[in-house]
């Protein structure tokens, strides 16, 4: 299995590649959708993408950590994380491309 990482410049390109928009309006398109995603997230609305998965945002509220190095008890703040949760289709496609390999 590859471990490369697929970078926005490789989303540009593929959509360049298979929509034939100009590599500027490619590029433009990726950062449009992912900026609005982020948007989305940021708001503290989830993202809901059929066939593929779900950007979730949840809230944290506060605990208390413990210093793996001291052991001294530390106050972690409440905070909102960004979960990704992949879609049954999703699920399938990645367990058939690895039962490829």
């Amino acid at each position: 299995m590859s471990n490369r990482t697929v970078t926005r410049a490789d989303l540009s390109e593929a959509v360049y590649q298979k929509i034939g928009l100009s590599r500027t309006e490619s590029a433009q398109l990726v950062e449009q959708v992912l900026q609005e995603i982020a948007d989305c997230l940021e708001k503290g609305q989830n993202v809901k993408l059929s066939s593929f998965g779900s950007f979730l945002v949840r809230e944290k509220g506060e605990r208390i950590g413990r210093n793996p190095k001291t052991g001294v008890e530390v106050p972690i703040e409440p905070r909102r994380v960004m979960v990704f949760k992949p879609s049954n289709v999703m699920k399938a496609r990645v367990n058939k491309a690895l039962s490829k390999s």
